[in-house]
């Protein structure tokens, strides 16, 4: 097993103080190279997950992050669970002010999927990146 794939295997979300916990500041996270498989076909689906969040006590690692989003990569899941589950894992690990995730997925069979799970202060519109 390469070195990658022992660290992907043993991903878990690292979290860090808040260096100002005072201030209301947003973070944005964007991964490009989001993989799973789709669950019908083992096919692999690949998307960009978007991450915007405002702290409170916590923040992300963000290495750690990349290394949880990758361990997606050989799990058979939909674009609505994909999404959901980094929505939930955050939300329950960083407990922040605010959080969206968005799963904005590349075609596939010529349907575009785009996946938004937000916090409940916060049900506006989704904002479609074109």
């Amino acid at each position: 097993m390469k070195y990658g794939e022992k660290a992907v295997r043993k991903a878990i979300l690292e979290l860090w103080k808040n260096p100002t916990p005072e201030r209301d500041y947003e973070i944005r996270i964007e991964f490009p190279e989001f993989t799973c498989l789709c669950p019908r076909s083992g096919y692999p689906d690949f998307a960009a997950i978007k991450i915007r969040y405002v702290p409170d006590k916590k923040i992300v690692e963000l290495k750690s992050l990349k290394l949880y989003l990758n361990t997606f990569r050989d799990i058979p899941v939909s674009h609505e669970e994909a999404t959901n589950r980094i929505y939930g894992e955050l939300e329950k690990r960083l407990k922040p002010r605010f959080l969206e995730v968005v799963g904005d997925f590349n075609p596939r069979g010529n349907v575009k999927t785009i996946v938004r799970v937000c916090s409940e202060t916060d049900k506006k519109e989704p904002r479609v990146e074109r």
